[in-house]
This record gives C-alpha cells, sequence and structure tokens, in this order.
C-alpha cells in the first residue's frame, strides 16, 4: 500500500493534484511507459474519446448480460479500456507538455461525469442489481464528484483519492466482482438484515461508504474554512483598525506640527519688530 501520495502542482491551473492509492506507484509507471509508446496521431483527445467510447462498451455488456451472462466479460473489457482511455490523456499531454489546464480539466471531468452515468444505468440494467440501488449509487458517486471539484475550488486542491481507493481502484473492484458472479452466480446473500443478491449487497456497501465519506469529508472542510474565513475577518478587521489608528495619528502629528510652525512663526515675528527703531519723525538739528 502506498504512504506517500503522489503530488503535483500545476501553476496554470492553480491547483494541486493529490493521488494517494494503492495502485498509484504502478499506475504512475505504466502510464508513464505507455505515454512514450504512444504514435504521435494518438492525442489526448482521442483518449478521452476512447474512454467516452468504453462507458457505452460497458453500459452494453451489463444490458445484454440480461441475456446471456457471458457479457460479463464484454463489460469488464469495457473498464480496461475505459482506464487505458482516462488515465492517458492527461498522462500523456504532460508527457508531451501540450497541456491545455483549463480545457482539459473541463472536458475531462465532463466526460467522466457522463461515463459514470452511462456504467450505473448499465449496472442497473442487469439482472444482477436492483435498478434503484444503481440509481442511489451514482448519485453518491456524483455528490462526492461535486465535493471534489467544490474542494479544488475553494481551496486548489485536486484530491481524487480517498481511503487509498480511486477510480483505477474501483474499476479493478468492478472487474473482480463480475468475475465472482460469472463463476458463482449471483447468489442471494443476507448482510445485517438486508437480504439481496451479492451485486446488491456490493452496491449498497459501495453507497454506505461513499455517503460516509461524503459527510465526514463536507462537515470537516466546511468547519476548517469557517474557522480559516473568521480568522481572515479578525485579521482584515485588525487592519482596518490599524489603519484607522494610523490615520487619526496622522492628522494629529499634522494638527501638531501645524500649530508648531505657526507658534514659531509668531515668536519669529515678534523677535524682527523688538531690534527695529520706531520711527516718530525727522531728526531735529
Amino acid at each position: 500500500m502506498s504512504q506517500n501520495p503522489e503530488i503535483s502542482t500545476n501553476q496554470s491551473q492553480n491547483h494541486t493534484r493529490v493521488i494517494n492509492t494503492v495502485l498509484g506507484r504502478l499506475e504512475k509507471q505504466a502510464l508513464l511507459w505507455l505515454a512514450a509508446r504512444m504514435p504521435a496521431w494518438v492525442v489526448p483527445d482521442t483518449l478521452t474519446f476512447i474512454g467516452l467510447l468504453a462507458s457505452v462498451i460497458i453500459l452494453v455488456g451489463y444490458g445484454l448480460t440480461y441475456f446471456n451472462i457471458s457479457f460479463l466479460w464484454l463489460a469488464s473489457f469495457g473498464f480496461i479500456v475505459q482506464w487505458f482511455g482516462d488515465s492517458l490523456d492527461g498522462t500523456l499531454a504532460r508527457y508531451r507538455k501540450i497541456e491545455r489546464p483549463r480545457y482539459g480539466f473541463f472536458v475531462d471531468h465532463i466526460i467522466d461525469s457522463v461515463s459514470e452515468v452511462l456504467v450505473f444505468i448499465g449496472i442497473g440494467l442487469s439482472p444482477f442489481v436492483r435498478f434503484d440501488l444503481a440509481l442511489l449509487a451514482l448519485i453518491a458517486y456524483l455528490l462526492l464528484s461535486i465535493y471534489v471539484y467544490l474542494v479544488t475550488y475553494v481551496n486548489g486542491i485536486f484530491r481524487i483519492s480517498y481511503a487509498y481507493l480511486g477510480p483505477t481502484e474501483m474499476r479493478l473492484l468492478a472487474i473482480i466482482v463480475n468475475t465472482v458472479i460469472f463463476f458463482t452466480g449471483n447468489t442471494t446473500l443476507n448482510l445485517f438484515g438486508f437480504t439481496g443478491t451479492f451485486f446488491d449487497i456490493v452496491a449498497v456497501v459501495f453507497i454506505v461508504a461513499a455517503a460516509i465519506i461524503f459527510a465526514i469529508n463536507t462537515i470537516h472542510t466546511a468547519m476548517a474554512l469557517s474557522v480559516e474565513d473568521r480568522a481572515r475577518a479578525r485579521a482584515q478587521s485588525l487592519q482596518r483598525r490599524a489603519a484607522k489608528i494610523a490615520r487619526r495619528q496622522a492628522l494629529r502629528d499634522e494638527r501638531a506640527m501645524r500649530k508648531a510652525a505657526a507658534r514659531a512663526a509668531k515668536r519669529s515675528g515678534k523677535g524682527s519688530r523688538a531690534w527695529e527703531i520706531p520711527q516718530t519723525g525727522p531728526l531735529d538739528d
């Protein structure tokens, strides 16, 4: 397990990316290896489109499992292709030094949101999980995404991993679940009074975990921002008060200098008149 998060700052984006995942170090090496070997005609936008196309493959794969369970392998293949496109586009842009930070950040995460909608709808269309649970899982995922984007805006920290799990780990877990279901069947289980299929219980665990992570991090961030804003407000108030005191002192000093100058001028005027010889008229012979 990686204990050192990957932290990179992009000045043009004005945010710091924080990635601390189980597979983070190995994934970074693999992506750099792939980026160095991509043909020139493959550009980041090409990979972004491949990632979106892979989401459609996942949707179709899960949907077709209603007719044949073997289509789970198509869905798993879609997750691999999605990782390739979604994870490599940014790495390739940075490797070739052709980043378009604002465009890339916007388009990449818009595509991510659309992709997740397609994936969770596909899962809900399969016979392995209830559609309402799939939609609740989608809501939980989007809430976490909204939290991440808002924190990026207010704090300049773009954290895409929690509890050592990121998008890559989630895709790997989905592939593992698909494999288990293919070989064992979607058996019915009971977990803490909830009865459902294996995939149903996985969905419930995901919903609960995502909700807890969202709630804890939202409260923690809100409290931290409140403390920072109050401290900033106090500092600004002290600065305004100090500036006001300084202005008053400057006015008092200016008035004192004017009075001192007036007194000095008055004393100077009296001294010059004392040495003057009064002229009372013409002198007598």
